[in-house]
């Protein structure tokens, strides 16, 4: 029986920054050019916790979920991390840990899957964000496919944000084929790729 991957705990996200909320509204961009310079674990883990951090006792996250059901998975393709070998991870939120999932750079065959789009290959490290529909259509019926892509949209601005408050550069990346990307991630069945975030310095 193969042995699963141990988990990789991440630095304890930071709760209070100097850069006001209004500010970073005024100056979030979606940017493509990135340095080559990597990116801190701290970092990675900022940014992961902003998306889908737990900020409660009860399990309540960064962002809302209706029914509190949570269908987010979230993934990371790292290249160039510090303290982080090449390769796809997926973030627990309960401990705040990563998982890796497959070995290996990855990035050079996402950007195949994104249509060739060289941002996603130049980034340090692309988060997907996936989704389990079953989570929330087993409450909601049809109704969920709605309110998982509501809540999708939530994560996301939150990783903007933080993105934003860190002074690293991101965008949204919908254009992929959904299952050239489930392939490189090996995601398990019933997780669907919803959006890819690249990540680097500006």
């Amino acid at each position: 029986m193969a042995r699963s991957p141990e988990f990789i705990p991440l630095p304890e996200p930071v709760t209070s920054g100097e850069k006001p909320l209004e500010a970073l509204l005024q100056q979030r961009r979606s940017v493509r050019e990135y340095q080559e310079a990597g990116l801190d674990l701290s970092v990675i883990g900022q940014l992961l916790w902003a998306a889908q951090g737990i900020t409660d006792p009860q399990g309540f996250r960064t962002a809302p979920s209706a029914g509190a059901l949570y269908p987010l998975e979230l993934y990371v393709v790292a290249g160039n991390v510090g303290g982080l070998p090449p390769g796809v991870y997926h973030y627990h939120p309960d401990r705040h840990r990563l998982q890796q999932t497959e070995p290996g750079d990855q990035r050079h065959a996402l950007a195949r899957a994104a249509h060739a789009q060289p941002w996603v290959k130049a980034a340090a490290a692309v988060v997907v964000v996936t989704a389990v529909y079953d989570r929330t259509t087993g409450k909601y019926g049809k109704r969920g496919i709605r309110y998982v892509q509501m809540e999708a949209g939530h994560a996301a601005q939150n990783l903007l944000l933080q993105a934003e408050a860190l002074g690293l550069a991101t965008l949204v990346v919908g254009a992929f084929e959904d299952d050239a990307v489930a392939t490189v991630l090996k995601l398990p069945t019933g997780v669907q790729p919803l959006m890819l975030m690249p990540v680097a310095r500006k």
